[in-house]
């Protein structure tokens, strides 16, 4: 669901008119609601206590949440303001400025999106946008090997992908099964894929 304004938004009017009743992106100069189903929920709940539970065991300077929304900017200029479905921020960054909305420009260590039928969105857009923005790793969760096989190769399976930024671009790595994810950002990191497939079907508070 789209809310249709008179003219296109940059980033700042977003902020200031986006509803408060759920997820919104800006896309194309709209308000766009994000929905998601309770599998992807299940999937970046299980992420952000992961990542959180690392980050406090090795007193690190992070904070890990599922609503923050970061500038980007993508090839063309448009500035959008996306959603990840994980958010790995530095504290210091975060805490600088704790009068402020929950919005960034500046880029973050870490990002996640979890797949959903518009898949093209993680794989090309906000993979652009990530990119240019400066953020160090990305990660694309497709739970569902719901992308196409030029992605996923055949026959499809479940796979995160882990971009990490080296020189200004990403370089990729591929994840699946009982592959451990290795992330930049936690080294010390022990989840599986297979761990992040179950997470879907179950999420244990």
């Amino acid at each position: 669901m789209s809310i249709t304004t008179l003219t296109k938004l940059d980033f700042i009017q977003f902020l200031q008119q986006r509803p408060d009743d759920g997820i919104y992106e800006l896309v194309n100069g709209e308000i766009v609601k994000v929905e998601a189903i309770r599998a992807h929920k299940n999937v970046a709940r299980f992420l952000v206590k992961a990542f959180d539970r690392e980050s406090e065991r090795l007193q690190l300077d992070y904070i890990v949440d599922k609503d923050i929304v970061i500038r980007t900017i993508t090839n063309k200029g448009e500035q959008r303001g996306i959603n990840p479905d994980v958010s790995v921020v530095f504290a210091s960054l975060w805490n600088a400025n704790v009068t402020a909305y929950g919005a960034l420009i500046e880029p973050i260590p870490l990002a996640v999106e979890v797949v959903s039928t518009n898949w093209e969105d993680d794989y090309v857009d906000k993979l652009e946008e990530y990119e240019n923005l400066g953020i160090k790793e990305y990660w694309i969760v497709d739970y569902l090997a719901i992308a196409s096989r030029s992605y996923l190769g055949n026959p499809k399976l479940p796979t995160v992908f882990v971009y990490e930024l080296v020189d200004g671009k990403y370089q990729q790595t591929a994840f699946t099964g009982t592959d451990k994810i290795i992330s930049p950002t936690f080294p010390e990191l022990n989840i599986m894929v297979e761990d992040v497939i179950k997470a879907s079907q179950i999420y244990n508070v």
